[in-house]
């Protein structure tokens, strides 16, 4: 079938170009082949006239709200959309008391719940029996994981489907529609076309706003990437400091430079920046890095991580972002290790299974008579004292076997630590094999 011959509910030009535009089938909706493809769940969904209950999780301009519609229609569902931002529970009761006279006269409904998760816990827990006896088909809208933005009882019952963002294709096939509905091109070059499309960062809403802008313009010249930045305004990338993006960006940044790649590293750096997060939480997790995930392989990491924090407090943005991008470079280059990270969470395992012993006599304090005279300090070995600087004296708890929590690395810094502590162990061999010798 030809694109212009497709039903877009093509009408009014007053009406906005995406509300224009959007499919009447679940056909025509382009970039969620996996959930509504011959395939997806939710085509077998309603082949089998088994439609339940669903939240539909992703970004902004996927085609969430336009697939709920479109469902409802399939299913010969009659459509109820309740904002979670601007409706209540007294909304909802309306909702339900509407959906109860359709049942009784065998009509069902679907509950459409846009940014499901800014409804409360009240509010969530208020959907459940109607959920439950079956008087609504709750679909629910959010871009944010519905892990942490919804409560567990209202997941049990309501399968999560991730929508993807839309790529180059589908943000491609929306032009074509574009197009197909005015009659004639865009006034785009290839090169502004590509960019275009790149703009709208895998929101199809976007690209269509974007688009609308450019359709009173002349059809006879084609606008280069130049003239396309002095029309369509360029849009901040995805990013929601208290949200998915927070976490997910910051989760990228960590675990590229644990792989020391030091562009990746710098890419997800920019779009933390660019998308607004605070740079001294950027700073701070990046210290944290510099313990956590370097350690002793490189003892200068963390000094570097507070100098660049100190410099960036001191110059602030833009100037000091240039501080923070030296310190990932350094970061991702850096040998890596985590056996401070793991010595340290063994010992604290170790401390709370034997948080009772107290340490042993001779390595305690005797400032007073009774002190010493119950033996503490007693046969103390001062390790200045010693020929090698070493006593090799047990520090552990009476009662409690020396124990290894610390296993460095043959990388960096620790590889010298390494060698000191084989040392050290061969010294406390030979020493507590011939205490006599030693004292």
């Amino acid at each position: 079938m030809a694109m212009n011959e497709l039903d877009f509910g093509m009408a009014d030009d007053a009406v906005p170009l995406a509300e224009r535009l959007r499919p009447k089938r679940l056909a025509d909706v382009v970039g969620q082949e996996g959930l509504i493809g011959p395939e997806g769940r939710l085509r077998r969904m309603l082949d089998a006239g088994n439609l339940s209950s669903i939240i539909l999780w992703g970004p902004p301009g996927t085609g969430k709200t336009t697939i709920a519609r479109l469902l409802a229609a399939e299913a010969k569902m009659v459509f109820e959309p309740v904002s979670a931002v601007f409706d209540g529970l007294a909304d909802l009761r309306k909702v339900f008391s509407r959906a109860e006279d359709r049942l009784r006269s065998g009509q069902r409904t679907l509950l459409f719940v846009d940014e499901v998760h800014r409804f409360n816990k009240a509010q969530q827990d208020g959907l459940l029996p109607r959920v439950e006896d079956g008087t609504v088909t709750l679909i629910g809208a959010t871009t944010e994981n519905p892990s942490f933005a919804l409560n567990g009882a209202l997941l049990s019952r309501a399968q999560v489907l991730v929508f993807e963002r839309l790529g180059a294709q589908a943000l491609e096939a929306l032009l074509m529609r574009v197009e197909a509905d005015l009659g004639t091109s865009l006034p785009l070059d290839e090169g502004a076309r590509t960019v275009l499309i790149a703009m709208a960062d895998g929101d199809g809403r976007y690209l269509l706003t974007m688009a609308s802008l450019l359709t009173g313009l002349p059809a006879d010249s084609a606008l280069d990437t130049a003239a396309l930045a002095e029309i369509v305004a360029g849009r901040a990338p995805a990013f929601d400091r208290a949200g998915d993006q927070h976490y997910n960006l910051m989760s990228a940044l960590h675990k590229t430079l644990r792989a020391s790649d030091a562009d990746a590293g710098l890419y997800w750096l920019s779009r933390m920046l660019a998308g607004g997060e605070d740079p001294h939480y950027i700073l701070r997790r990046l210290t944290r890095f510099a313990s956590e995930d370097i350690g002793l392989a490189e003892p200068e990491a963390v000094p570097r991580a507070l100098a660049a924090w100190q410099a960036y407090e001191r110059l602030g943005s833009p100037e000091g972002d240039l501080a923070i991008a030296g310190l990932v470079i350094y970061l991702a280059t850096a040998p890596k290790s985590n056996a401070s990270y793991a010595a340290f969470k063994a010992a604290s395992r170790a401390a709370a299974a034997t948080g009772s012993l107290g340490p042993p006599a001779h390595i305690l304090n005797a400032p007073t008579k009774l002190m010493k005279g119950l033996g503490y300090g007693a046969n103390y070995s001062y390790d200045h004292s010693d020929p090698d600087g070493f006593s090799g004296q047990n520090c552990f708890p009476d009662g409690m076997e020396r124990q290894r929590f610390y296993h460095p690395v043959e990388r960096g810094f620790e590889r010298e630590l390494g060698k000191r502590l084989a040392y050290w162990d061969r010294l406390r061999e030979e020493k507590q094999a011939s205490p006599d010798e030693d004292s």
